[in-house]
């Protein structure tokens, strides 16, 4: 399961989710207005930026909405 960290009203991530449900991919959402969300992306990623995606399976975490739809297109682009 691939978890993407966003935030409401965000551009870039809602970018990601377009690119997401294009190639038929559900993400675990973790949305930073949630209570402890922000924290746990700092704690993970080292800054408070969306979208941040989490590729558990294949040890990927990374931040950047282009840099992810082009990982997104490459590993599940059939």
């Amino acid at each position: 399961m691939l978890t993407l960290y966003v935030k409401t009203g965000c551009p870039y991530c809602a970018k990601v989710l377009r690119a997401g449900e294009e190639l038929g991919i559900d993400f675990d959402l973790k949305n930073v207005s949630d209570d402890g969300i922000v924290e746990e992306l700092i704690a993970r990623g080292g800054k408070e930026q969306m979208p941040y995606l989490v590729d558990a399976e294949m040890n990927v975490e990374m931040y950047e909405s282009d840099d992810i739809i082009a990982y997104l297109h490459q590993r599940f682009a059939m």
